[in-house]
């Protein structure tokens, strides 16, 4: 088959997409990234071809903090919410779309599967079935679909216990309607419009997103994921996607590892990292009079002289790591909250400590705290005492650990590389016989 994998241009969007495009070119379909011209060398490293973004689409936005240096200067809530969808993820989506129907036009795909937040598929979805070709949607975020007690994606709410709650939740909804999710509908509904498709049937764009297509595949497990009583049928869960793989070298320190001590891992992240103060170096100094642990440190890109204060004699920093290599070794990860990250530490039991607010990084915390898992900071800048209590009552508690290593057992039983071939098969049977 002729397979088509795109994302909004953002490592963390993207990632997912190219694993799932080299399990499908190990199965021997022929397949092609289309993305911004700056990942070109990342979907060649994973056995792809490549076409980039046309025009304006073809934007760089791996610093996000340079592409839209505004957007540090925003106060958190849901104004701000929909100005980073808009500019981020919206705005250049009629030239997305235009290479999209140009690239399919030229290729003939078989199927396109693009990232839960990239808007192009859209124009598409909302046409005549016969004119496109079967459509999957990955997602790289939590689960976005309407929740049973009213609450909005991105408020970082718990599942309501409660008639009270649930109430609180709606009103919090409802304030929030005007100024974050209805002026995104009526957005994408205007870019429709002028390319001749109807609007949206339904007042989510995050519902659109998991609804319209012919399967959506959400990276992770029922169980770290809060129930829904309606979930659509294209729903299915993949568990987790292999670490991308990269041809970083172990560090010189890489022996260290191997001792007795139990193995801390810091990170920020690759767009979050622009101020290692942030948790990097208040993990360092938390910690550094604990010798039963080893904390090691990636920072993502950033030069490691940027990282203020001293590096203790526990303490290992690098600027990239190999994480297949590494994360098997971890007993913990303090994390700001990746959703990628925190879904290959929980694969393999590992208990975590967060320390993050922005993008999606409260709902990622809520629903660890929810499940057990670890334990959330509920703060981009932790103090070091803060974080020293979190890691040592993440090792004292075992119920960290046994609900962690459960939640890997879960993971065990699914196969993400055999769920999307076969989805891809069934979604491009299902389009043959819906045409026959």
């Amino acid at each position: 088959m002729k397979i088509i994998v795109t994302a909004a241009p953002l490592a963390g969007h993207l990632n997912p997409l190219l694993a799932a495009g080299r399990m499908l070119a190990e199965d021997g379909h022929e397949v092609i990234a289309y993305t911004a011209s700056v990942f070109r060398s990342s979907a060649e490293a994973h056995g792809l071809g490549f076409r980039p973004f046309p025009g304006r689409a073809d934007v760089d936005m791996r610093d996000l903090d340079t592409f839209f240096p505004e957007r540090k200067l925003m106060p958190q809530g849901f104004e701000t919410l929909r100005v980073n969808f808009e500019r981020i993820f919206m705005e250049r989506t009629p030239d997305q779309y235009a290479g999209l129907q140009a690239l399919t036009d030229e290729f003939e795909p078989d199927v396109i599967i693009a990232g839960g937040l990239f808007y192009a598929t859209l124009p598409m979805l909302l046409g005549p079935r016969s004119k496109r070709p079967a459509i999957i949607h990955c997602g790289a975020i939590f689960l976005g679909f309407s929740r049973d007690d009213g609450a909005l994606p991105f408020s970082g709410l718990p599942p309501a216990r409660n008639e009270e709650e649930r109430a609180a939740y709606r009103e919090i909804a409802k304030k929030a309607q005007d100024g974050y999710m209805m002026p995104l509908v009526h957005y994408l509904n205007s870019m429709l419009d002028k390319l001749g498709r109807p609007p949206l049937a339904m007042t989510s764009f995050f519902d659109a997103s998991v609804m319209l297509p012919d399967f959506y595949l959400q990276p992770g497990v029922p169980s770290l994921e809060y129930p829904r009583r309606n979930l659509p049928s294209t729903l299915r869960f993949i568990g987790a996607l292999p670490t991308p793989a990269r041809a970083f070298p172990l560090p010189d320190w890489a022996g260290d590892l191997d001792g007795p001590r139990k193995i801390v891992l810091v990170t920020q992240g690759t767009v979050a990292n622009f101020d290692l103060g942030r948790l990097i170096a208040p993990a360092f100094a938390a910690l550094a009079d604990e010798p039963d642990l080893l904390v090691v440190a990636a920072t993502g890109g950033r030069p490691i002289e940027t990282l203020p204060g001293t590096i203790p004699p526990n303490a290992r920093i690098a600027e990239f790591l190999p994480f297949d290599w590494l994360l098997p070794k971890l007993d913990l990860l303090v994390t700001n909250g990746g959703y990628g990250s925190v879904l290959n530490a929980l694969s393999l039991g590992i208990p975590l400590v967060i320390a993050g607010t922005t993008e999606d990084k409260k709902e990622v915390s809520a629903r660890v705290t929810w499940s057990g898992v670890g334990i959330s900071l509920g703060t981009d800048h932790p103090e070091p005492a803060d974080i020293k209590r979190a890691v040592r009552l993440a090792f004292d508690t075992p119920t960290y650990k046994s609900r962690a290593a459960a939640m890997a057992q879960e993971f065990e039983s699914y196969d993400p590389h055999r769920i999307i071939s076969s989805l891809v098969a069934e979604a491009v049977q299902n389009r043959h016989f819906a045409e026959g």
